[in-house]
């Protein structure tokens, strides 16, 4: 199996529900094509570098997936096609990382 890392963002005008509910779908889609989501870190409504189909802001989650190379790419197409989802990126680990994100744990020296 392979480890990867997909990071996408959702429009800033979802709720956290509506947001949670966007993952857990992408979370099932995953699973439907023999991978496993191992984690999914929520970061929080966070402002974007530039501005994305009049966006200034939005809703970033990360999952590292353990899985098929098949899962992955099932994922960015259903991403690509989702009309709430801004951007995505998928990479490739070698191995998946025990502790959270820098970004989370950023937060919690602040």
């Amino acid at each position: 199996m392979a480890y990867y890392e997909t990071v996408f963002i959702a429009r800033q005008d979802l709720s956290e529900k509506q947001n949670e509910a966007l993952a857990k779908d992408m979370t099932e889609i995953v699973k439907k094509n023999g991978g496993e989501v191992k984690n999914t870190e929520y970061w929080g409504l966070r402002s974007l570098a530039y501005q994305i189909n009049n966006n200034k802001k939005g809703h970033y989650t990360l999952f590292h997936i353990d899985g098929e190379a098949k899962a992955s790419h099932e994922l960015e197409r259903q991403l690509r096609q989702h009309e709430d989802v801004l951007r995505y990126m998928t990479i490739r680990l070698d191995e998946l990382p025990q502790e959270e994100s820098v970004i989370l744990r950023k937060g919690e020296a602040a």
